[in-house]
């Protein structure tokens, strides 16, 4: 077992790590970046959570812990790609970064409609927040609060959709499932001669066969076609005890960072405070048949990480830790 004691480490990972492995060739960017992976109390190690995925051209912020914007500068990226930000819950740790953010991004000039998803009463903190300091935003702030007690899609984007996922904290708490919009097949022109319709490509790459007048098969789109890359999906599961009710939501997911807070050690004090063990959330990740598990939001009574990862690939091998700094590749 992993001892609280002796010299301080990051967490790192092992060996080279899957997750971040190269983006598909010809597919859009679909990655996480991990801003923050670190729990509630302050350490100089870790910070609070926060984690940016890059989706297509757009920046989607999920939770904004104290600091969050200096971390996107170090990780130079550019905060006014901000379109979407989605908060779990109001724990300090989660959310406290995102007044400073918004008006550092109102500073900056920003014009454009941003898109806030969190609890009900974040609006009325923002609200109380801007209306002492007399300060107003520049760009519309469009705030709409997700249920905590059933999943529910959000948002409709282009290329994905992004749904609620209700976890059980000592608050309202709530994760967030990113799918990616299933593709097209690709159309093999070579395979088709020349002069077909536009309109007959159009349905052959939509997958369906093109008909003579009489019901015939005159150009079958499996010939002329091969499936599109699968659809990627990611799943963030914030501050939650372990609950096996959600295996169902994440079935199949390709990479689930889950809260693991606590080691085995200190299973007792994870229920207690409705926080996750590493083999907790490597259980939920085995039973949902997922592709790879990201750890994090580790208590600062850890000295090192390294049990962590051990803890959780006996349960589920496809195990990483949650790196401050690192980009992966869904």
């Amino acid at each position: 077992m992993m001892s609280t004691t002796g010299a301080e480490a990051l967490p790192t990972n092992e060996q080279t790590n899957p997750p971040a492995a190269q983006q598909r060739a010809g597919l859009p960017p679909f990655d996480v970046t991990i801003l923050g992976a670190g729990s509630a109390t302050p350490t100089l190690r870790l910070h609070p959570t926060a984690q940016l995925l890059t989706i297509g051209a757009d920046y989607m912020l999920v939770d904004c812990g104290e600091g969050t914007q200096f971390r996107l500068l170090e990780q130079r990226i550019r905060p006014g790609r901000l379109r979407y930000i989605f908060i779990s819950h109001l724990h300090g740790d989660h959310y406290f970064g995102l007044p400073p953010l918004l008006s550092t991004l109102n500073l900056g000039g920003r014009t454009e409609d941003l898109y806030l998803f969190g609890p009900r009463g974040l609006d009325e903190v923002l609200t109380t927040m801007f209306r002492v300091s007399n300060s107003r935003l520049g760009y519309n702030l469009h705030f709409q609060p997700v249920d905590p007690d059933q999943a529910t899609q959000l948002i409709d984007h282009p290329l994905v959709t992004v749904e609620s996922i209700p976890l059980q904290h000592r608050i309202d708490c709530t994760g967030y499932l990113f799918r990616e919009k299933p593709r097209k097949p690709h159309l093999l022109r070579d395979r088709l001669p020349d002069e077909v319709p536009v309109t007959y490509l159009k349905q052959l790459k939509d997958g369906q066969d093109v008909l003579d007048d009489d019901g015939n098969v005159l150009y079958a789109a499996a010939d002329v076609t091969e499936p599109a890359a699968p659809a990627r999906s990611y799943a963030f599961c914030s501050d939650t005890r372990y609950v096996p009710e959600l295996v169902p939501q994440l079935q199949g997911v390709d990479l689930l960072y889950h809260e693991a807070t606590f080691m085995d050690d200190n299973a007792q004090r994870a229920a207690e405070v409705y926080h996750s063990t590493a083999a907790q959330a490597a259980t939920i990740a085995r039973d949902a048949q997922v592709g790879r598990l990201l750890i994090g939001h580790f208590s600062s009574r850890y000295k090192q990480f390294d049990g962590f990862l051990d803890e959780a690939r006996q349960v589920f091998p496809e195990t990483y830790l949650a790196v401050e700094g690192e980009t992966i590749a869904v």
